[in-house]
């Protein structure tokens, strides 16, 4: 009898959801007893996009789309950077008041400098390629929706 041998499991994480996001369990879906680094990167609403004052923000996402984007993105991180053994990506849904967390992208890895490319490629990406839409809600009572992948060529401010 031949016996092949075990894939190790992947324990990847992805969500959109309205709920608030939590820095900690983040980090606990990218932990592992291997890594010797977990890179989170932590994307909050700010008070104002190009100085102009904001007061909220709204984003509404495709969702089966979106989640299979983080997947492809997970894949191409695992290509590109073998070791990398964990990634969550969840963003949020909803109005988000300032301070809010939105979107959160772990990595674990056993290699600082791997964990740390990887992960800023998985927040670069999603950017470009995630089917996710913002709406600004600016001081002065006005708004207006952006796809946030269309922010790098607009503003570097997304």
């Amino acid at each position: 009898m031949l016996i092949a041998p075990s894939q190790p499991q992947i324990k990847d994480s992805f969500a959109i959801t309205f709920a608030p996001l939590s820095l900690e369990e983040v980090y606990a879906l990218a932990d592992d007893l291997a890594n010797g680094a977990v890179v989170v990167m932590s994307g909050t609403v700010r008070n104002q996009t190009d100085g102009k004052p904001v007061v909220a923000l709204e984003y509404q996402a495709y969702e089966p789309m979106a989640i299979q984007i983080f997947r492809n993105i997970a894949a191409q991180i695992r290509h590109q950077w073998p070791d990398v053994n964990r990634v969550a990506i969840h963003h949020r849904t909803g109005r988000l008041q300032l301070g809010e967390i939105s979107v959160l992208v772990a990595v674990g890895c056993p290699h600082r400098a791997e964990a740390f490319a990887a992960c800023q490629y998985a927040i670069d990406t999603l950017k470009h390629n995630a089917p996710i839409w913002k709406k600004e809600h600016w001081a002065d009572g006005s708004s207006s929706w952006v796809s946030i992948g269309a922010c790098e060529a607009v503003s570097a401010n997304c």
